[in-house]
């Protein structure tokens, strides 16, 4: 019987995982592929250290030339992470032909476009399910099962520790701090947590799924990023008291002719299907011309889903080179070249409903102040609460305003800080109903 063999680079977390998917499932994935996959050889740092994997000893090796340029291994599987060496290993690669399944969404969201050319150039496929998403198959559904719908928007919780973190804070009214130590501790966060909760996973990941989604460059500057370290308990308590719940976002949306790409917490309704997605899940809510309205749903992270995604890919490739084929899909689904460039729409043109909470002194005119300035900003009161006084001797006020526009929105915000019976910078958070 025919064999293919592959190379992994890494045998980390999602490496191993991979690996055991292909060595326990075996049989099963030799009946769906019609030819036997095989493990040839596996670049790692550290021969000494221990892995629980059914491999022999020869298997690991510490050059990853070893992979490159040996002629039996036809695709290459990058989980290492970052952007050097792993760029370099994938350009090296396809170079001498082989084809490249990788999970790495920094490299892809900062550096795509060269490496998709350079597939093109080489005559591989590479494919990317594992970057986004984990387990949910977000990338073969925009690539292909929606191929044939215009993507009016995609609204997704990409990132699992944010919105671990945030379900924790919502439900147990526990600071982020004390859920972030909490998270560090059960492995539900990186011990360097700032790629997470500060938005740039999410960003990255978003810049894949636009690019996939609207056939256009979408670089990391473009996307407007707010992480979750701000999130304070009483707003999320305001927040549930008015029917909503705060998740981190990632947005892409087509407004007429322009693209939104946005990254931040926001608050959705309790009755919005993403509103149910707790802890370490993620969840893409996808609306085509056609199709209508997808939710897709899984865990996003983690040894054995990420891999799962991993070994599909493989999959798919090994197909390609059973049939031998390569390019039958682009590596960003559109045959155009180079794609061509949609307009994006500044994060302050974004129109949308807000949440403000307002730290005042409790003296009369107050509330006619705030509401006067955000009149001459054209901002309409959707309605107002107000609580007893927080510690200090301040009053929270909380509004929800109709739609606005977010220059507006920051402008007003401006004044009304400088008002000298506010006491504190005005919390506001942005609210997602689509």
């Amino acid at each position: 019987m025919e064999v293919i063999k592959i190379g992994l680079i890494g045998c980390g977390v999602v490496g191993s995982g991979t690996a055991k998917i292909i060595l326990q499932n075996q049989e099963l994935i030799q009946k769906r592929l019609g030819t036997r996959l095989e493990i040839k050889k596996i670049a790692v740092r550290n021969l000494n250290k221990r892995r629980d994997l059914d491999l022999p000893s020869h298997i690991f090796t510490t050059k990853v030339d070893e992979l490159l340029t040996d002629p039996e291994i036809k695709i290459i599987v990058e989980l290492i992470g970052g952007i050097e060496p792993a760029k370099s290993f994938i350009l090296k690669a396809m170079a001498q032909g082989k084809h490249i399944v990788t999970a790495n969404k920094a490299l892809l969201a900062e550096h795509g476009p060269e490496i998709y050319q350079a597939a093109q150039k080489y005559q591989v496929d590479i494919a990317f399910e594992a970057s986004v998403g984990g387990g949910v198959p977000i990338i073969k559904t925009l690539k292909e099962s929606l191929a044939g719908n215009r993507i009016l928007s995609l609204v997704g919780i990409v990132n699992g520790t944010c919105n671990y973190i945030l379900t924790r804070m919502q439900e147990e009214g526990l600071a982020f701090e004390e859920v972030l130590r909490q998270a560090q501790e059960a492995g539900f966060a990186e011990a360097d947590p700032t790629l997470d909760i500060n938005g740039l996973d999410a960003a990255h990941k978003l810049a894949i799924l636009a690019s996939l989604a609207y056939g256009t460059e979408v670089h990391l500057g473009d996307i407007f990023v707010e992480g979750i370290s701000d999130t304070d308990p009483l707003d999320m308590a305001f927040a549930q008291e008015l029917g909503f719940v705060t998740k981190l976002l990632a947005i892409c949306r087509l407004e007429k002719n322009a693209l939104e790409v946005r990254v931040h917490p926001a608050l959705i309704a309790k009755e919005h299907v993403l509103a149910s997605v707790r802890l370490a899940y993620n969840a893409f809510y996808i609306r085509g011309d056609a199709v209508g309205d997808i939710l897709l749903y899984g865990l996003g992270a983690g040894q054995m889903p990420t891999g799962s995604a991993v070994v599909a890919d493989i999959l798919d490739l090994a197909r390609n080179i059973r049939c031998c084929i390569s390019g039958r899909l682009p590596a960003l689904s559109y045959a155009i070249d180079p794609l061509e460039r949609v307009v994006l729409k500044p994060m302050s043109q974004v129109i949308c409903r807000y949440y403000f909470r307002f730290s005042v002194l409790d003296k009369p005119g107050v509330l006619s102040k705030i509401a006067g300035i955000l009149g001459l900003h054209e901002i309409s009161i959707a309605s107002v609460i107000q609580k007893g006084r927080e510690q200090g001797g301040s009053v929270p006020i909380v509004m929800l305003t109709h739609e606005a526009q977010e220059s507006a929105v920051q402008k007003a915000l401006a004044q009304i800080n400088q008002l000298d019976v506010v006491t504190a910078p005005t919390k506001i958070l942005r609210i997602e109903e689509g």
